[in-house]
């Protein structure tokens, strides 16, 4: 075997996984979070190890099963399962697609689910870590945890 045939292989490697690594930078998830904040006026969200580091302990937990459970811990929380590679920002896009679900003046969801969306905008929610894991099934999931915790009851978001 020429040397051209192993080197080639071990740098398309390097590159598929640098691509996939660059798809879920703490830089994503904050950069989409921050847009969608930005546009009911709410201030910037910071990205938090001792968040991320929570978001991935949980994240590794799910791997066996998939489960779409949440942590039930002292965080605000996003969850989302996808296949294949599934970026994390492409879980944040997903969990806005609720923004037209969530009536402003009424405080609520309507027609259906919209506290991911709420989640991502509520004001008081500084701080964010998120996490991905390979699930044994194949599929990926996505964590994202947020501090304070949102989505007070009887409080808007923004």
């Amino acid at each position: 075997m020429s040397p051209c045939h192993v080197i080639l292989p071990i740098v398309l490697l390097l590159c598929t996984t640098t691509v996939t690594l660059a798809q879920s930078t703490p830089r994503d998830y904050v950069e989409v979070h921050n847009q969608a904040r930005a546009e009911v006026g709410v201030g910037p969200i910071s990205w938090n190890r001792t968040l991320q580091a929570y978001a991935q302990k949980y994240a590794n937990e799910r791997i066996p099963d998939c489960n779409l459970e949440h942590s039930m811990g002292p965080y605000g929380e996003n969850i989302a399962e996808g296949y294949g590679e599934m970026k994390g920002s492409d879980a944040v896009k997903f969990w806005l697609t609720e923004k037209p679900d969530y009536d402003y003046s009424s405080n609520s969801c309507v027609h259906d689910e919209c506290g991911h969306y709420t989640q991502i905008v509520w004001r008081d929610s500084v701080h964010l870590g998120c996490a991905r894991a390979k699930c044994n099934n194949g599929w990926m999931f996505v964590i994202c945890s947020y501090s304070p915790p949102g989505n007070i009851e009887g409080q808007k978001p923004y």
